[in-house]
């Protein structure tokens, strides 16, 4: 399996295929905090090589299948340096930044430190730094402690996804099992406390490169609409593309629609 070596016991997981098309682009993206490289290769990213494009899928260090040491601190400015590092090893042909949630802040802030790219999409990224926010972020993190991920994701997809894929989603996560305190040690625990620092004050003007923002109405956690009109004002070159029957997780919500959005927006970039 390729891995990117950083240091003894640290790495990152990554998967990565050229265009075959001349003129076609490299996707490159950037997980959400308890996301993987799956999800994006499910449907997505082998359509997108169908279609003559070149794909990179990895793990942040505390996800599956990336190295980490215990004591390592999977910091929000190690996520992006590490996500620096694995552009600067591979060089992918003509990248397009593509991040959900956070993912896409990521994303963003890897750009505006030098990272080259040819366009960059926010999924469900666009939020201010409220009081709100933190306090949705400190939470899901003391709940993760106190009962794991299965008991956030109880409390939360009612309000994060649609109701189809909730329905989707039941028989896994409503499973009757007692929930358990997470063991500290566990990667994406830590990516969650270490998340809470996170600036989510990014200067979006500076964003000079074409920005596909996309947005799901059944997201009633982190949307707030008049916060992304805001906030996607700013930003010089925008295209917007709106999910009304998807919510926070797009990409598996409608990855048939979400992989027309990405097609069509590489033919502008």
């Amino acid at each position: 399996m390729p891995h990117l070596e950083i240091a003894d016991g640290e790495s990152l997981y990554f998967e990565h295929t050229a265009p075959s098309d001349p003129a076609g682009k490299t996707f490159v993206f950037v997980n959400a905090l308890t996301g993987s490289y799956t999800m994006w290769e499910a449907s997505i990213a082998p359509a997108l090589r169908e279609a003559g494009h070149g794909t990179l899928v990895y793990n942040f260090r505390g996800q599956a299948e990336s190295r980490t040491a215990p004591t390592t601190k999977p910091t929000p400015t190690q996520i992006v340096d590490d996500l620096d590092r694995l552009c600067a090893e591979v060089r992918p042909a003509r990248p397009v930044l593509v991040g959900l949630s956070i993912g896409g802040l990521f994303a963003a802030q890897a750009y505006a430190r030098g990272l080259r790219a040819d366009g960059i999409v926010l999924i469900n990224t666009l939020r201010k730094p409220t009081e709100r926010l933190e306090w949705i972020n400190t939470a899901m993190a003391h709940g993760v402690a106190a009962g794991g991920f299965r008991l956030i994701m109880e409390l939360n997809l009612p309000m994060l996804v649609n109701p189809d894929q909730l329905a989707k989603m039941r028989a896994d996560v409503q499973t009757g099992a007692p929930y358990a305190p997470i063991d500290p040690a566990d990667g994406g625990y830590r990516l969650m406390v270490e998340s809470v620092a996170t600036d989510w004050n990014f200067p979006w003007e500076t964003l000079d490169i074409p920005a596909q923002i996309m947005v799901g109405l059944h997201d009633r956690v982190f949307y707030v609409a008049d916060d992304v009109e805001e906030l996607a004002a700013r930003i010089p070159t925008t295209s917007r593309v709106v999910f009304p029957d998807a919510g926070h997780l797009i990409p598996i919500e409608r990855p048939g629609a979400f992989t027309e959005a990405l097609l069509d927006f590489a033919k502008t970039v």
